[in-house]
């Protein structure tokens, strides 16, 4: 059996996303960093999946054989809390969140309720971090 990824890059309006998150407060939030990841990542916005804005991509293979695609670095505005994506498996990330604000983590994810709680400019530390720790582990796929 082939596992196909549910999250591909598509040609789905960034902005007509945006503009369809209910909550004001989070679609003013969803349009700064909109601002933030395409300043600092140098990469224009893609709709990936039904709910992620991605930057950058990078093709991956496992050791089992699994390969795919994936954005460098990305957020959703989700109804309960915005989720910014970064690279899994950085031993960096920690002291970098450690100065970041108000947040939660996943696995690939970091949760804030909103922009406000956060540092800016750690944010933007993550978004570089996160970008050079992926275009180093993956040199090959890296675009």
């Amino acid at each position: 059996m082939v596992y196909e990824l549910k999250t591909k890059e598509h040609d789905g309006d960034v902005f007509e996303f945006i503009e369809a998150v209910d909550s004001p407060k989070k679609r003013e939030d969803a349009y700064r960093l909109l601002d933030l990841f395409t300043e600092t990542s140098g990469y224009p916005a893609k709709m990936w999946g039904p709910s992620m804005i991605g930057f950058g991509s990078y093709h991956y293979k496992y050791e089992s054989g699994h390969e795919g695609d994936m954005f460098l670095v990305g957020f959703s505005p989700r109804k309960a809390k915005i989720s910014l994506y970064f690279a899994t498996g950085d031993p960096d990330r920690t002291a970098l969140l450690e100065r970041f604000g108000k947040h939660t983590t996943g696995k690939a994810c970091v949760y804030i309720n909103k922009l406000d709680d956060v540092d800016e400019e750690v944010l933007k530390e993550l978004i570089l971090q996160s970008m050079t720790f992926l275009q180093k582990t993956y040199p090959e796929g890296t675009t």
